[in-house]
């Protein structure tokens, strides 16, 4: 899904956007998300940033994955007394 954004930037950058779209034959939109996955692409190889290292950390936590399972089921078994409860 597409969002709005809205920035102010300098009269020359909007003027190369306008003509990086006329002469690539694309929209303003393209040209824009092109160059923001360039920079970041670049950004991450000079800082030898790794991607799952920040995104997928499940193994760093400090409970066993047995009591992560104990503690969701518990809430589960929780909320759903909590609704039977209720409806009585």
């Amino acid at each position: 899904m597409d969002k709005v954004l809205s920035a102010r930037i300098d009269d020359r950058i909007l003027r190369q956007i306008n003509d990086l779209a006329n002469r690539m034959n694309t929209t303003k939109k393209a040209v824009i998300e092109s160059a923001i996955e360039l920079l970041s692409m670049k950004v991450d190889s000079e800082k030898n940033r790794d991607v799952f290292d920040d995104t997928c950390g499940a193994w760093l936590r400090e409970e066993s994955a047995e009591e992560t399972v104990c503690h969701a089921r518990a809430a589960f078994r929780n909320s759903m007394f909590r609704y039977n409860k209720n409806s009585i």
